[in-house]
């Protein structure tokens, strides 16, 4: 990894570069610094078309302006942070910021200022970095180190709305009058400057308000949920593919396998992928990633690609290593298809969203006493719950821009709500039985089992964005044989 320079002396009314500490390289004479300005042909991109989902971005914003009248709005999309030393994470924008307008850099803030009945809104983004002070190819950020970014008048085209320069914000936020609202925790700096003019409560409507507002998907956002789902069904093929590969190396095969396909067709994974065979799949959240594959075990991969737009996928299957489920793998494989047949079925227009979760709750109850492992009636083991010892988890959850969307909804309008055409949601009941669990037979233990699919609310029913993937045990097998050749 190469490393930055740095100029000897800033301009008076500049900060200076930051130079690396041990740099090979003391300064930069006067001579290179001038040749280093001049000899550069005129990159600016001219006539770009606009986001696909610009005209949708701008109803977005005036929803949330009509919401919020006479009321400047701030909606950060994030800084950079630091993985190490000086090296970052990959960026990824705020949901918020980019659902409002499509645009995914770093430090980039919107914000709308009320104007007459309405409001007027600016995206403050950092223009290209500076060729007469050096920045871009002395700052670690400058674009011959990171890479182009685009003009404000590139950023107007392509987002339809007014640009402005980021750097410049702060100050006029310190200074702004009236009530002031801001989506916290993801720019620090923008905080600090409406620290004395926000309020937790305000602000927190302003979260719940963006998140309520993503609980039904307009036509775009459902392309890009099928485009999610199509390439995750594709890593999940190319990871059957080379089962073999995994089984002489470990479970990392498997989350690399699947994250070169996130990468080739979407913008990354949208959650970490978990990788989990044997018994690792009794681990809700196993992403480690790091145990062997052996022949004879369950695989359970629960992945999603992440689209270029950050519409992620949420899917889960669980896979027999060898192509075949043994008697007891393949008797609690089906509890659980028929438990997730139950809750698909109960989702359609006008159900409430905790109608899915009791079926095929009710349904895995009544499997979990016919073992004999719990006693009924069945009533009584739901009425207390008995079975998410087994069952740990919920059945589902709003899925978008992340993958449990519309988190800070309220609950009368999420989990007490009713499901309406274009809500998106996952249906994955599941069935884990601990390898030190005494209290089943010894058969069971260390056998977990979870089925995931992206259910669609149509207008007179459901459909299943992840069908693409087979979920009955026959039809796993054949497809696995199918591509194992």
């Amino acid at each position: 990894m190469a490393e930055e320079l740095t100029p000897e002396t800033p301009e008076e009314d500049e900060q200076p570069i930051k130079q690396r500490k041990n740099g090979l390289y003391p300064g930069v004479s006067d001579e290179l610094a001038e040749n280093m300005t001049t000899g550069w042909a005129d990159t600016e991109l001219r006539d770009l078309a606009p986001v696909p989902q610009a005209a949708r971005t701008a109803a977005r914003r005036a929803a949330l302006s009509a919401r919020f009248p006479g009321e400047r709005l701030v909606i950060p999309a994030g800084n950079l942070k630091t993985r190490s030393n000086d090296t970052e994470y990959s960026f990824r924008a705020s949901t918020e910021y980019a659902y409002l307008t499509g645009d995914q850099t770093e430090d980039g803030v919107l914000v709308l200022e009320p104007e007459g009945e309405g409001h007027r809104a600016t995206m403050h983004l950092l223009p290209r970095s500076n060729r007469e002070n050096g920045e871009f190819w002395l700052s670690g950020q400058g674009e011959l180190w990171v890479g182009r970014r685009h003009s404000l008048t590139e950023a107007e085209q392509l987002y339809g709305v007014p640009a402005s320069d980021v750097r410049e914000l702060p100050d006029r936020l310190r200074e702004a009058t009236g009530p002031v609202r801001v989506v916290r925790g993801h720019d620090a700096g923008i905080e600090a400057a409406l620290t004395d003019k926000v309020t937790a409560e305000r602000d927190e409507e302003l979260r719940v308000f963006l998140s309520e507002a993503r609980l039904v998907k307009d036509d775009f956002e459902i392309g890009e949920l099928q485009k999610a789902c199509d390439a995750t069904a594709r890593g999940f093929e190319d990871v059957v593919k080379v089962l073999d590969k995994a089984q002489a190396t470990s479970e990392r095969y498997i989350e690399g396998t699947f994250f070169l396909r996130a990468r080739v067709e979407g913008n990354d994974v949208g959650y970490g992928t978990i990788a989990a065979a044997g018994p690792h799949a009794c681990t809700l959240h196993w992403v480690r990633n790091d145990g062997p594959v052996r022949s004879g075990d369950l695989l359970l991969l629960d992945a999603g690609v992440e689209t270029t737009t950050l519409y992620t996928a949420d899917v889960t299957r669980t896979l027999p290593v060898n192509g075949r489920y043994t008697d007891i793998q393949r008797k609690i494989y089906d509890a659980v298809y028929e438990a997730q047949e139950a809750g698909i079925a109960a989702v359609r227009p006008g159900a409430k969203y905790r109608d899915f979760h009791d079926a095929a709750q009710h349904v895995l109850a009544e499997k979990l006493v016919e073992w004999g492992l719990v006693d009924g009636p069945v009533e009584r083991v739901l009425e207390l719950g008995l079975q998410r010892r087994w069952t740990l988890h919920g059945t589902g959850h709003m899925l978008g821009m992340d993958v449990h969307d519309c988190a800070a909804a309220r609950t009368e309008s999420y989990v007490d709500g009713t499901l309406e055409p274009g809500m998106c949601l996952t249906v994955e009941p599941g069935l884990y039985f601990q390898a030190d669990d005494l209290t089943v037979p010894e058969e069971y233990r260390g056998i977990g089992v979870r089925i995931e699919d992206d259910i669609l609310v149509t207008e007179d029913g459901n459909r299943n964005l992840s069908a693409a993937l087979p979920r009955r045990a026959d039809e796993v097998e054949a497809w696995m044989a199918g591509l194992q050749g």
